[in-house]
């Protein structure tokens, strides 16, 4: 089995009395898309920095493309791309001239940068932007320009903080499209991200909480360890009183507002579509109609975080 592209072994990092991240491990395969995902404060920004060798660990240690991020940092930062989700690039600059400027900051230069070059702007659809303004392009556009800066030195790894944070939902399904390409193709894709929809394009996700990595699968394995039961979505009027009697039932595992509407996990042997709308209804409810969904991966995060000191081996 070849080296993962990135491993962690009991990483830790304290400020002061503060542990921002505690004694976390995991390891992330070559051309895997792995999905860091936690509340703001979780610890998700501190793990990359110290898998960028920006911030030594406290405790534990992490190799990145074959590198230890204690002991040779600068070659951790030379084998890995980086994106945030604070656009980065010059604004006053064209596409071209912003790639010319990361190119020569990776030191490359000469006709196989000006080759890589094209390539990259092909890569992301960008060939037609070549000489714009980059602060006249839309958002998404302009991620993807920051995605082919990060990428220009062909990296093993690539951290994606976050990035595409302010998108609008058809170039985030675009942006996706090349990330997965990258990893078809070897780059290790190590991301973080608040879309939960988004996470559902990981191979495997580890959920963070208050530093600690509490849970580790992909997201089908996570879906079936934290939602079990049956996922119902509930629309009608006057819900919200009706909903306090029915959050006594036996058989009821969570009732959550939802938009104008309920949504409800519960035990599949108690409980079903129809059997809910008549149980609402005896309450006060009117013109309840009830559908069943599947599980997301918010349904996940909210199970996991709502219990935040249980530790769940990965």
């Amino acid at each position: 089995m070849s080296e993962p592209s990135i491993e962690a072994v009991h990483l830790s990092r304290r400020f002061g009395s503060f542990l921002a991240v505690d004694d976390v491990s995991f390891s992330v395969a070559r051309g895997e898309i792995f999905g860091y995902l936690g509340a703001n404060g979780a610890g998700k920004s501190t793990t990359i920095r110290m898998l960028c060798g920006l911030l030594a660990p406290t405790a534990g240690e992490a190799r990145v493309a074959g590198f230890d991020v204690k002991t040779a940092p600068e070659a951790v930062k030379a084998s890995i791309g980086y994106m945030s989700q604070k656009f980065s690039l010059y604004l006053d600059l064209p596409v071209c001239d912003n790639i010319d400027f990361f190119g020569g900051a990776y030191g490359l230069s000469g006709p196989d940068f000006a080759a890589r070059a094209d390539e990259v702007l092909r890569l992301c659809d960008l060939e037609n932007e070549h000489d714009a303004i980059t602060g006249s392009l839309p958002g998404g556009v302009r991620q993807r320009l920051a995605l082919g800066c990060a990428i220009l030195h062909r990296p093993a790894v690539l951290f994606l903080d976050e990035p595409t944070a302010g998108v609008d939902p058809v170039s985030r399904r675009l942006f996706w499209r090349f990330i997965r390409r990258l990893a078809r193709d070897g780059t290790t894709i190590f991301v973080t991200t608040h879309y939960l929809d988004e996470a559902e394009y990981c191979g495997r996700i580890g959920l963070m909480v208050d530093g600690r990595l509490v849970a580790l699968d992909t997201p089908s394995a996570l879906k079936r360890r934290y939602v079990p039961g049956r996922v119902l979505s509930v629309h009608g009027r006057n819900l919200a009183p009706a909903a306090v009697s029915l959050r006594s039932r036996p058989g009821i595992i969570t009732v959550e507002p939802f938009g104008a509407g309920l949504h409800l996990q519960v035990a599949a042997e108690d409980w079903n579509a129809d059997s809910v709308a008549q149980a609402l209804a005896s309450a006060g409810a009117q013109a309840v109609e009830v559908e069943s969904g599947e599980p997301t991966l918010e349904d996940v995060f909210l199970a996991v975080v709502a219990r935040p000191r249980e530790v769940h081996a990965p």
